[in-house]
């Protein structure tokens, strides 16, 4: 089994210049996708805006970063950042959820989504969001 932390960095309407930057800087694979390609567009976010993205160097660096929903607070150096946990097994993913969860607060429930086997997001007892997934076997 393995379980990695990532850095996942938010904005609003710049995830997709932030991540082109970034792999001009590490190099490897640039992964985007936006809210028009998941079929689900916000009222007021821009169906181009970026739903999920990650630059992947060839050393294993990586970064992932999404353009904030516009129903969402957001300011720049206030919720800059979330910490993406990804794992392959259901079961070490939702272990892990339970143990950060304690004491936290539910943003999004831990439940299936189209991209992923299992999804959830959830603020830990010291203010740490955290977006925490299974990764889908390719």
């Amino acid at each position: 089994m393995s379980v990695q932390a990532v850095t996942h960095l938010n904005f609003r309407g710049q995830a997709r210049a932030a991540l082109a930057f970034y792999h001009t800087v590490f190099g490897g694979q640039i992964m985007l996708a936006t809210y028009q390609d998941f079929g689900a567009v916000p009222d007021g976010t821009p169906a181009d805006g970026i739903i999920w993205g990650q630059v992947v160097a060839d050393s294993g660096m990586r970064i992932m970063a999404y353009d904030v929903q516009a129903e969402r607070a957001w300011h720049p150096g206030e919720n800059a950042f979330y910490v993406s946990l990804r794992g392959d097994s259901v079961e070490e993913i939702t272990a892990l959820w339970g143990r950060l969860a304690d004491g936290g607060n539910v943003v999004h429930a831990l439940a299936p989504a189209r991209w992923t086997p299992l999804y959830g997001m959830l603020t830990d007892s010291f203010g740490v969001t955290w977006v925490i997934d299974v990764v889908r076997a390719s």
